[in-house]
């Protein structure tokens, strides 16, 4: 990649920084990467519900979230046209290049941030350079910035190439919260893809060493538990109540004691408990928001189970209620070997690539895992490339930023691959 290339991709990497938007609220972010999708020129722009399968976005905030962000976004200069296609949420685009005949080819991108304040020191790169965060509260620390960045890069590489085939490269909403991944999917957009390459920065990965197949994904589902009670004096007659927070604490204690399997890893997190409103009020209502993992899309089902089990005792113990709803939801998936073979191959020929590991686990969850499952099933093929960049905080801390330099290294790499297929 040539400097001026590298330096406009860096300067827009950093004006989405700039700007983040949480899960299906991506505005100005949408709006922005359409100024350079039509900058490089494209067959086919997809964008709004077209774009999403309604019925399967999940996590979507309420309407009151969406209108601020939408706001927000007009008045940082969002354009009119994009606003209007992606009013309701409907964040993210698709873009398409027909260049005759031979093999569809996808590239996945992220673009949503995190609910998290950005750190202001000096010696925080952004803040040191003045594209630290301006959504107080909010940030990009896990690097859709530069995924968003490299998913522009390699539109326009591949389109000056000698690449033939069809090539769509998807901008894709709310990965953070799990829910854009399976919209997608659902709206049936990917269904001809022969080739599927999804990408992240980072993941504990340095600048200059690349993973052609990452595989370790856990299979995730996030849950809301509500208890309900009855209130009551908690000095005058205590037992005349029943007690939400005390079935919550026993719920949280058992969700923690559901044994592991034999099978693979487990995972349980209680992560948000609330309830109650005195000191001398027996509490009627408790909440938790919590997940469970599985390295199996059949361990998560196991982990699930076990805790609908564990939160209906917990509240019948205590004398209450319970409701148990999922907020969203995301299977494992594997990378395919030959299509990492390809990526193994380019890499090692891409100037600052020092390290290729052909597979490393995540040890997380993704809902790219909807795609690769999709084009699997049909027949393709998809592997889930690390790029990796060193970063001063980990991945969702305050510190977090990317290494500018893997920005080349990930459009070379992603772009070799595509042109080699």
């Amino acid at each position: 990649m040539d400097q001026q290339r590298h330096a406009r991709l860096t300067t827009l990497r950093r004006e989405l920084h700039r700007h983040p938007e949480p899960a299906w609220c991506e505005y100005w972010t949408t709006s922005r990467i359409v100024d350079e999708i039509e900058r490089i020129g494209v067959d086919e722009l997809l964008l709004g519900p077209e774009l999403l399968a309604a019925d399967a976005r999940m996590a979507v905030p309420d309407e009151a979230t969406r209108d601020k962000w939408h706001g927000r976004a007009r008045e940082a200069g969002a354009r009119e046209d994009v606003l209007e296609q992606c009013e309701g949420g409907f964040t993210g685009a698709l873009a398409t290049v027909e260049r005759g005949d031979g093999p569809t080819v996808a590239v996945r991108v992220d673009i949503d941030a995190l609910p998290i304040s950005e750190a202001g020191e000096e010696a925080h790169q952004p803040a040191k350079e003045g594209f630290r965060s301006c959504s107080d509260g909010y940030m990009h620390a896990c690097g859709h910035d530069a995924h968003a960045a490299i998913g522009v890069g390699v539109l326009e590489a591949v389109i000056e190439s000698d690449f033939t085939g069809t090539l769509r490269v998807l901008f894709q909403p709310a990965e953070e919260v799990i829910g854009g991944g399976s919209a997608v999917a659902a709206a049936g957009v990917l269904d001809d893809v022969d080739h599927l390459l999804a990408v992240h920065v980072g993941l504990d990965h340095p600048t200059g060493e690349v993973v052609a197949g990452v595989n370790g994904f856990l299979a995730v589902q996030q849950f809301e538990a509500d208890f309900v009670g009855e209130s009551a004096h908690a000095g005058g007659h205590p037992a005349a109540g029943r007690d939400a927070v005390q079935a919550l604490a026993t719920a949280v204690q058992n969700l923690h004691a559901i044994r592991r399997h034999e099978d693979g890893a487990t995972r349980v997190n209680a992560g948000i408990v609330s309830g109650g409103t005195a000191t001398n009020i027996v509490p009627e209502h408790a909440a938790i928001e919590g997940e469970v993992r599985g390295e199996t899309t059949e361990l998560m089902a196991y982990m699930s189970d076990r805790a609908d089990s564990v939160i209906e005792h917990a509240a019948r113990m205590h004398g209450c209620e319970s409701e148990m709803s999922t907020v969203a939801e995301a299977p494992s998936a594997e990378s395919d070997a030959a299509l990492a073979d390809v990526v193994y191959a380019v890499a090692e020929c891409v100037d600052g690539v020092d390290s290729v590991l052909h597979s490393a686990p995540l040890g997380g969850s993704e809902d790219a895992t909807y795609l690769m499952d999709r084009v699997q099933e049909r027949g393709g093929q998809a592997s889930y490339v690390g790029i990796g960049t060193d970063h001063p905080g980990g991945h969702h801390t305050p510190t977090f930023d990317v290494d500018e330099r893997s920005l080349a290294i990930g459009v070379n790499v992603v772009a070799g691959a595509i042109d080699r297929l």
